[in-house]
């Protein structure tokens, strides 16, 4: 009886885990393939830790650590054939600041990128974009997508140290 008690919780522990996937195995391939997805951050992870540490623990309510936490905010990068769409906060050490600050942050549209797409024996993928049309600084991203649609990818420029940021593929919105 013990042990149809652990195949059973087994058994269920594995379906809750697999329901929890952002996407299935295929619509990853389908969505990669096509270059057609957003990459949606739940997490940004600042390179230059120590800096942003001893900001953030002096915030009412903090609990220190470096990650930053962006459910629910709308931060996302857009991936199609023909164009890449960046909205996605800073936090780090700047080298050039804008003189508007509300063009703070990593936000750009670029038509002009290089794509480069590699795959892992496991099924994971590694792509990297570098923009070469932004106006103030071109970026290079590193998205490394697991089969089930949870991806990280990092941002880094001349201008900014690198971050990261954790979050999911997917599929974009259908328009009405």
């Amino acid at each position: 009886m013990k042990r149809l008690n652990l195949i059973l919780g087994l058994v269920f522990l594995t379906i809750g885990v697999r329901s929890f996937a952002q996407t299935d195995k295929e619509t990853t391939v389908k969505i990669v393939a096509d270059k057609n997805y957003t990459f949606i951050a739940n997490t940004a992870i600042p390179m230059s830790n120590i800096d942003v540490s001893r900001v953030l623990a002096m915030m009412p309510g903090s609990q220190g650590g470096s990650a930053i936490n962006l459910s629910g905010s709308q931060y996302d990068v857009r991936v199609t054939k023909d164009s890449v769409v960046a909205f996605l906060p800073y936090y780090g050490r700047s080298y050039s600041a804008p003189i508007d600050p509300s063009q703070g942050g990593i936000k750009f549209t670029s038509k002009n990128f290089t794509y480069t797409e590699s795959k892992s024996k496991k099924g994971a993928y590694t792509i990297q974009i570098n923009t070469k049309d932004v106006q103030r600084e071109n970026y290079r991203f590193t998205i490394n997508i697991s089969t089930n649609g949870y991806a990280q990818l990092t941002a880094s420029s001349i201008n900014k140290q690198p971050i990261l940021f954790n979050g999911y593929l997917a599929e974009p919105k259908k328009k009405d």
